[in-house]
């Protein structure tokens, strides 16, 4: 390891890394605008300039390695003079529209021109202006800002995958465009605007909202899809108006996916914000008295095995186990947690989570993609996946209909049969895929939300034994789920118990009579004309599909509103914390489950949050082990049989409307319109 001195002081640093970086381990500060630690190197702001000892002039320190006894000096007369001078050019061309620039009150041109720049100016002419350009409904851009740091060109290349940003022309005249005017086609837009260091790139569903200063700042996670997005929630009263992303290398980085970054206005939009009840064909509003007395009435008529419940796909750990209690209370064994039909049993963990972890896809050396679009199932994970590709040049095949991945695939075929070559050692991806030390097998929905799961599940089982998958130092099979409520409801054991009925039992029973009443914790994907005459008690926080249905409306929280825990695809549980609360006499949804237990005389044993967590680690161990991920046990798990020749499809075909939320969500309708008409114009 390289010695070197900084500032006076002697330290030993790892070899390879940068003198900035050097010089971060020492705890100095050095300012910077183009470097990024997760981009490229450009060096091309030069505010990052240091003074090394027999150096003719300042070094960008972002750009150059370190070298053994290396003496350099980071606050010397001459350093100071080119960070003004280089600050001093940076504002030449600079509006001076802090007052109204988004980015005012966190932005790293205001910090670094206070803490490093000029007191004044000597430009006089006329400053230029840039046309701004159409990045589409997320990013608002003002270019007259822009300080040419192509950090958001590096990062559309690199990690998003979608080389359609880039500069034109030079000096002056040098402009960020999209070359050809459209809207940005990726999922992860929105982290160009945390990465423009000034107020060039902002974000447009927010333009003139908020100040950071007014905003209150809650640490939580998302549950928009199954990857558990480490995020901040920023309120102002009781309106969510931002979501941010939080760091978190084991699990998102510091990037979130555009709808959890903007669904979330449509948490303004049809709300449930009190009970509802249903007289003469038509919803009316009720007391949660009146709302109890009819649920009351009508399952005291009902056997419990005629009582069924389905749990949704953004569904608490808490309200799940108390949904599971009250239906065991009830003498049920009617209840799923899978609501796309997902052919996962509550059987060895390591058979429906992510085994290698997020993380671990580092270290995989050949990937192989079952049943799975992870562009728009986890666009923050597929961002993993194509910079494994980039380090790595990791060969990737596909078994599914082919998408663009933002990383070259290997099309192995559309259909399961393409999976049992594969087992078979059929082909030269099977060859790969023997060669690899630590190869990756992610099965999605697509795969196994069939008919024929059950037996696509078994088959990558053997496909991952017999390449030696599975061993001490490395599980290379995991599941890549959509729904976040999936992996903590098998965990809790929210599958049909014996004699019970799954999803689909559940809506033949309905079809025929048999069952008489359905509760629906939030689920909402389910088809609800096949209920039939059946008695439905809603309980979710969107008018959406089942409180269309529903007979009885007990209004909930949604995931902002309400302190609960969540498991994500790697089995890793999570907190989530309130950060405003529900609207008008909406409630947290266990104590909603837990009050109604008490009507039905079947009161649940908790009382207090600490109660139902304690609860819910009785159930599961696992679910004690808060922001660790627990290894998953393995053993035989699937169904040995047939398979059809249907292709494997991804269940998600629209990226940005998934859930009740993103679905009332006016940004992301503007998402939508965007979207197809880019593909129109491309047809």
């Amino acid at each position: 390891m390289p010695k070197m001195t900084i500032d006076g002081i002697e330290i030993e640093v790892p070899a390879g890394i940068t003198v900035l970086q050097a010089c971060e381990l020492a705890g100095i500060e050095i300012p910077r605008f183009c470097y990024h630690e997760r981009l490229s190197i450009a060096g091309n702001c030069r505010m990052c300039l240091v003074e090394q000892e027999k150096a003719p002039k300042p070094i960008a320190s972002c750009a150059m390695p370190v070298m053994d006894n290396m003496v350099i000096k980071t606050n010397t007369p001459m350093v100071q003079k080119a960070r003004k001078g280089v600050m001093e050019f940076l504002l030449i061309n600079h509006p001076l529209d802090c007052p109204i620039c988004d980015q005012g009150g966190e932005c790293d041109l205001q910090d670094q021109a206070m803490g490093y720049g000029f007191d004044r100016s000597r430009y006089h002419e006329n400053k230029r202006a840039v046309p701004d350009k159409e990045l589409g409904p997320l990013v608002k851009t003002s270019m007259t800002r822009c300080i040419h740091c192509t950090r958001c060109i590096r990062f559309a290349t690199e990690v998003a995958g979608v080389e359609e940003l880039g500069a034109t022309a030079r000096g002056e005249s040098m402009e960020v465009t999209t070359y050809v005017e459209h809207a940005l086609t990726t999922e992860l837009s929105g982290n160009l605007v945390d990465l423009c260091p000034v107020g060039a790139l902002t974000s447009k569903p927010y333009a003139y909202e908020a100040r950071p200063w007014e905003l209150q700042k809650t640490e939580s996670v998302d549950a928009m899809d199954a990857l558990g997005s480490n995020i901040r929630v920023d309120t102002r009263g009781a309106v969510v108006m931002r979501v941010l992303p939080r760091l978190n290398d084991d699990i998102n980085e510091e990037w979130i996916s555009d709808k959890t970054r903007h669904a979330i206005d449509g948490l303004r939009y049809q709300r449930l914000d009190r009970p509802y009840v249903r007289k003469a064909g038509k919803l009316v509003e009720a007391s949660w008295d009146d709302a109890f007395a009819v649920i009351v009435d009508k399952l005291g008529k009902i056997d419990g095995a005629k009582f069924a419940a389905i749990a949704g796909d953004q569904c608490d750990a808490e309200s799940m186990v108390a949904l599971k209690d009250l239906a065991t209370a009830l003498g049920s064994a009617n209840i799923d947690c899978r609501q796309d039909g997902a052919k996962l049993e509550g059987g060895p963990r390591g058979s429906y989570i992510f085994n290698p972890g997020i993380r671990g896809i580092d270290q995989a050396d050949a990937i192989l993609l079952v049943g799975s679009n992870p562009r728009l199932e986890a666009p923050v994970l597929n961002a993993r996946i194509r910079r494994r590709y980039l380090h790595g040049r990791v060969p990737v095949g596909v078994v599914g209909v082919p998408a663009d991945l933002t990383y070259p695939t290997h099309a192995l075929g559309t259909g399961a049969a393409a999976l049992r070559d594969l087992v078979d050692g059929k082909g030269a991806f099977a060859e790969t895929l023997k060669g690899a030390k630590n190869p990756l097998i992610v099965v999605g929905m697509g795969a196994l939300a069939r008919s024929d799961g059950g037996a696509i599940l078994a088959l990558a089982r053997e496909l991952a034994d017999k390449l030696g998958a599975v061993r001490a130092d490395w599980n290379g099979f995991a599941v890549l789920h959509i729904a976040a409520a999936r992996v903590g409801g098998l965990d809790l054991g929210l599958v049909p118990g014996a004699g019970g009925r799954d999803v689909e039992g559940i809506l033949a029973g309905c079809e025929k009579g048999e069952i008489a009443a359905v509760y629906l914790l939030g689920a909402d994907e389910i088809d609800m004309k096949r209920l039939g005459k059946a008695f439905v008690i809603y309980q979710g926080h969107h008018g959406d599909a089942g409180a269309h249905r529903a007979d009885v409306i007990l209004p909930g929280a949604a995931y902002t509103e309400k302190p609960g825990t969540w498991v994500n695809t790697e089995g890793r549980v999570q907190l989530g914390r309130r950060a405003v609360y529900p609207p008008g006499d909406a409630r947290e949804d266990w104590t909603i489950l837990r009050a109604l237990s008490e009507r039905l005389g079947k009161t649940l044993p908790y009382d207090t949050l600490d109660q139902v967590r304690a609860r819910l680690v009785a159930v599961n161990h696992v679910l004690g082990a808060i922001d660790q991920q627990q290894a998953g046990g393995w053993g035989n798990f699937g169904t040995p049989g047939s398979t059809t020749d249907a292709p494997l499809v991804s269940p998600i075909d629209n990226f940005y409307m998934t859930c009740p939320i993103s679905r009332a969500s006016r940004t992301m309708a503007e998402c939508v319109a965007s979207r197809s008409a880019a593909k129109l114009a491309a047809e």
